[in-house]
């Protein structure tokens, strides 16, 4: 899941990445715009982690500021991994012997609820709901819960599979079971995305 860019973004990553870094004035020159505008968007891509500010001291001279971009830019630059996701998962349900399918889906979705369920540790079962959301929004996830009626209701805005959801309902049936051992109670999908819903709802059973 991608952090919130705005138009044009990826572009300066990616320039600003095949230049190996720049100062302002470096920048200002490559992209032949106000340094004024350079500085807004490297201000805005800092906040997000995406790029960082390295002194630079060089000779006598007063030292510098320059800017690269960072891990976390350079994955948001390489973060296409559907194509992959959709042959593994299209792979894995060509396995003959139904016995290791279900073993090897069965340690994807254990491995599914070590990472979601690792700080969901609530007593009430709406802080529960609450700490998954927490833990799928900082992977990216647009979610949120619902605790308007008696029982919290966890929505996801836009399905994040949606490739592998188009090829199989299986992955909806894997993610239900995940969010169902994170939480500790059965859930009903009330709603999908895969079936022309605008969300995915997923209710207390």
């Amino acid at each position: 899941m991608h952090p919130s860019l705005e138009p044009d973004d990826e572009q300066f990553l990616l320039r600003l990445q095949r230049l190996g870094g720049g100062t302002v004035q470096e920048l200002c020159d490559a992209f032949d715009v106000t340094a004024t505008a350079i500085r807004q968007r490297l201000a805005r891509l800092q906040s997000l982690g995406l790029i960082d500010r390295h002194t630079v001291r060089a000779g006598r001279g007063r030292p510098h500021h320059a800017y690269q971009i960072t891990d976390a830019g350079r994955r948001q630059l390489g973060d296409n991994y559907s194509e992959l996701a959709r042959l593994l998962w299209s792979e894995l349900h060509t396995i003959d012997e139904p016995d290791v399918r279900q073993r090897v889906t069965g340690r994807i979705r254990d491995a599914m609820v070590r990472q979601y369920g690792m700080n969901v540790n609530g007593v009430a079962l709406s802080d529960r709901f609450s700490q998954l959301s927490t833990a799928l929004a900082s992977r990216g996830f647009s979610v949120e819960v619902d605790a308007r009626e008696q029982l919290p209701i966890l929505r996801e805005n836009h399905c994040p599979y949606h490739d592998l959801a188009q090829m199989d309902s299986g992955i909806c049936e894997l993610e239900q079971q995940v969010f169902e051992q994170v939480l500790g109670v059965p859930l009903t999908l009330a709603s999908c995305c895969r079936d022309g819903g605008h969300c995915c709802e997923f209710h207390p059973a």
